[in-house]
């Protein structure tokens, strides 16, 4: 699955050209799975690790292939990770933060400033632009503050 996203993104296809590849090559790899998870379920003693391995990949199984449906979806949460990985090795350096409240915040001002890094926009310039209209922008029009949406008026 992840040779076919890397050739996808190799050949820089868009999502439906991605969706064609992956129903393409992907489903048929997954149909065989399926089969050998579903045969193993059914020889399988349910309590042993073996059953409980297959009925629980057959349980979570639509979650599984949902990427096949949903071009715009990662196989793997890799790149999330690792954007977050100085949070994580930082955490005890912002103890002083003091209050329930700001752990959520934090996190969310980091989410902003790790989409314009892959975004490739400058985090500086797009919270300069956003932030000091912000208070007067009604909920209903947040989404177009968004990285994405703001990087996409520019072009």
């Amino acid at each position: 699955m992840f040779a076919i996203d890397a050739a996808a993104r190799e050949r820089g296809l868009d999502h439906a050209a991605r969706h064609a590849l992956r129903w393409e090559q992907a489903r048929p790899a997954l149909d065989i799975i399926k089969q050998r998870v579903e045969e193993a379920n059914g020889k399988a003693l349910p309590a042993s690790a073996l059953g409980r391995a297959a009925k629980y990949t057959l349980a979570l199984w639509p979650r599984l292939t949902r990427f096949l449906e949903h071009p715009e979806l990662e196989l793997s949460n890799n790149l999330a990770e690792n954007s977050m990985r100085p949070v994580a090795l930082g955490r005890k350096n912002w103890i002083h933060l003091g209050s329930k409240e700001a752990g959520p915040r934090v996190a969310a001002i980091l989410s902003i400033i790790e989409t314009c890094r892959r975004l490739q926009i400058p985090p500086r310039e797009y919270l300069a632009a956003v932030l000091p209209g912000l208070a007067d922008v009604p909920v209903s029009r947040l989404a177009d503050l968004t990285p994405a949406a703001w990087a996409a008026r520019r072009r």
